[in-house]
């Protein structure tokens, strides 16, 4: 019996790391597209295959591909250009990703997330929230979903797995890295937003599981859907407890200076870009994954103290952290919505 097999554009990147090793544990044969070479944790593993290449080359991503699998079961859009290269980049790459997978004839998986409900997204966001182009972001994304939904007419399946803010995994450049947990180590709790506010998070381990499950019934994709995962909703007074219970001592908290940000942003782009999300520190919200449930059953889910403390290098460290009482981390997860 031949194996699956997965093309990850984009495998070099953080998520696209956790994608490929979750695939390939999974027994998937993993086809991972790179323009730098991958990583060692990618390349030990004998069910990945690098593929050099630019990624807006479909052609030679077109060809490498066949050349190294007879058949392409599932094309995974992996690909994150920097947030204030958006508007340059992410529509060619996207485009690219659309017309591979459809001459692969393979189902086309996108990592989506909560840009497409605007700035006034309201506190639960079920699969049916109306989508609200109101910035940039938001209409770049709201069209490339749009683009894989009219390109099923061609036959072309896809599915968008919709999740909060990534934590976790190999690498850096999210929020929970850059801010969060940046002074970590001078005892300071950095947050972007008001701690009694419930933020969406995605624990990266446990996406790219629930990535690996969806694709297994791709049978049951047919057209365009798009899923929900409710990965950790939680309080920022719950990061900060929890955080605070596995390095064993009080935290300062301190506020990110979004002023600062905003000002730099006039001649710094890359924070201007970031600037452009603050609202999703002013309000609360999270995903609810009624859709995903019904196809996979209960989604991979990692008790946050747990996740927390494998997001954190110096939390793996014997002897920084011991882990939590069975009595305190009950109390803790019970606080997080899953």
């Amino acid at each position: 019996m031949s194996k699956n097999t997965v093309l990850i554009l984009g495998a070099a990147g953080r998520a696209g790391q956790a994608f490929a090793q979750a695939f390939a544990h999974a027994g998937w044969q993993v086809l991972a597209q790179a323009r730098k070479p991958l990583p060692a944790t990618l390349t030990a593993l004998p069910q990945v295959q690098a593929l050099r290449c630019d990624a807006t080359d479909s052609a030679t991503l077109l060809q490498l591909a066949k050349q190294a699998a007879g058949e392409v079961q599932v094309v995974l859009n992996a690909l994150n250009p920097p947030y204030h290269r958006w508007e340059e980049l992410l529509p060619p790459l996207a485009a690219s990703a659309q017309s591979t997978a459809l001459a692969l004839g393979a189902l086309l998986m996108l990592p989506g997330n909560v840009y497409n409900f605007g700035r006034e997204l309201p506190a639960q966001l079920p699969l049916a929230t109306p989508e609200r182009p109101d910035t940039p972001k938001a209409r770049l994304r709201i069209a490339l979903e749009a683009q894989m939904a009219a390109a099923a007419t061609q036959g072309l399946d896809s599915v968008v797995l919709r999740a909060g803010d990534f934590f976790g995994g190999t690498g850096s450049g999210t929020w929970f890295d850059l801010a969060l947990t940046a002074k970590l180590s001078q005892g300071v709790f950095v947050y972007p937003g008001a701690l009694t506010h419930i933020h969406a998070w995605a624990y990266l381990p446990d996406l790219a599981q629930a990535f690996v499950q969806v694709a297994a019934r791709r049978a049951q994709l047919r057209g365009h859907h798009r899923l929900h995962f409710a990965g950790h909703a939680v309080e920022g007074q719950v990061l900060l407890d929890t955080l605070q219970a596995l390095c064993g001592r009080r935290l300062k908290v301190r506020k990110l200076p979004w002023g600062l940000m905003k000002l730099g942003g006039l001649v710094i782009p890359s924070w201007r870009a970031v600037a452009e999300v603050r609202y999703l520190w002013d309000r609360p919200h999270q995903l609810l994954d009624t859709e995903l449930r019904a196809l996979i059953g209960t989604p991979p889910h990692t008790p946050l103290d747990q996740a927390l403390r494998m997001s954190i290098p110096a939390l793996q460290t014997a002897g920084i952290a011991q882990p939590l009482s069975n009595k305190l981390s009950a109390k803790l997860n019970a606080k997080v919505s899953p």
